[in-house]
């Protein structure tokens, strides 16, 4: 065991306003969980070159524009569960849909259209998050209800250009976040139900080999969730049901505990503002965003010009 790490507190940066909570509203995606009824469930948050922050609503269909001082506007709102989003180099975004699929947002307009509703004749299980590596290729997972009952939650790429992804992961208990180190070697994938991080290093030839558990957590009622890397190579992972977001040097020793003021539902974090040293974080019990300020800054992605 390792000693308990230095704690901060994070600040509330914005919170979904009024006019957007519903209220008493429910959604298939919110039975299912059972939670009966909610205001918002905010996730995947990821910045524009403009220094926007995006954000989903789950069980709501909702993509929300946040301006730099705080200003909330809904650009998209479809039948659609979507959680994760990333940005490509070339300015439009990818959504990861349990309902639809992989789907595309194009930002000046609001449009969702497909991207990969499916591999080739199967149907996914439920896909969750995504990140771009520096080359275009889109990593995502698709994680349903998998858990260590029924561990085939599936980790994806989709090659630039390319029509069907290759499969890396094919038994992980709930895949969900994931991140590529600085130098594209590494990929770390959130294992939500098994309460891990696993690792998951990328062979020269675009393989995948000796796949292992990075980080053994505890606690919480649900697990690591969305995650974040800084130039330094420390992983920054949003443990959800907690109300933390720890902070993990490249050798897997905890550096920082990041308590929410708010609620427990810590579900993902993104690097943002001028110097990239500030960490945003959602929220999602209360619909708000936190923000802590970091030593070290964030890896900044290719979208950000």
């Amino acid at each position: 065991m390792y000693p308990a790490p230095p704690e901060i507190t994070a600040e509330v940066f914005t919170e979904v306003p009024a006019a957007l909570r519903f209220k008493g509203r429910t959604s298939p995606w919110l039975y299912a969980r059972g939670d009966g009824t909610a205001h918002s469930f905010l996730e995947g948050p990821s910045f524009d070159r403009a220094g926007n922050l995006w954000l989903t609503d789950i069980p709501f269909g909702r993509i929300f524009r946040v301006s730099p001082s705080g200003e909330w506007t809904v650009v998209a709102e479809y039948d659609g569960e979507p959680n994760g989003l990333k940005f490509h180099k070339d300015g439009w975004a990818a959504i990861t849909d349990a309902k639809q699929g992989l789907l595309r947002l194009d930002p000046a307009t609001g449009a969702v259209t497909p991207l990969l509703p499916r591999v080739r004749r199967e149907g996914f299980r439920g896909v969750n998050d995504c990140t771009f590596a520096l080359n275009g290729d889109l990593y995502f997972t698709d994680q349903g209800q998998t858990g260590l009952h029924d561990p085939q939650g599936r980790v994806y790429r989709l090659r630039a250009g390319a029509d069907q992804p290759d499969l890396l992961v094919s038994n992980g208990p709930s895949p969900n976040g994931l991140v590529l180190t600085p130098d594209q070697h590494t990929l770390y994938v959130a294992m939500t139900r098994d309460n891990a991080v696993w690792r998951v290093p990328i062979t020269p030839d675009a393989g995948v080999i000796r796949v292992g558990r990075f980080i053994d957590m505890s606690g919480g009622l649900a697990g690591p969730d969305g995650m974040a890397m800084d130039t330094a190579g420390n992983l920054i992972v949003a443990h959800a049901g907690m109300g933390t977001v720890w902070v993990f040097s490249r050798l897997g020793e905890p550096l920082l505990r990041i308590r929410s003021p708010r609620g427990l539902g810590t579900t993902n974090v993104a690097f943002g503002g001028a110097d990239m040293r500030d960490l945003f974080i959602t929220e999602s019990e209360s619909g708000t965003v936190l923000r802590a300020r970091l030593d070290t800054p964030g890896v900044r992605l290719f979208s950000h010009g």
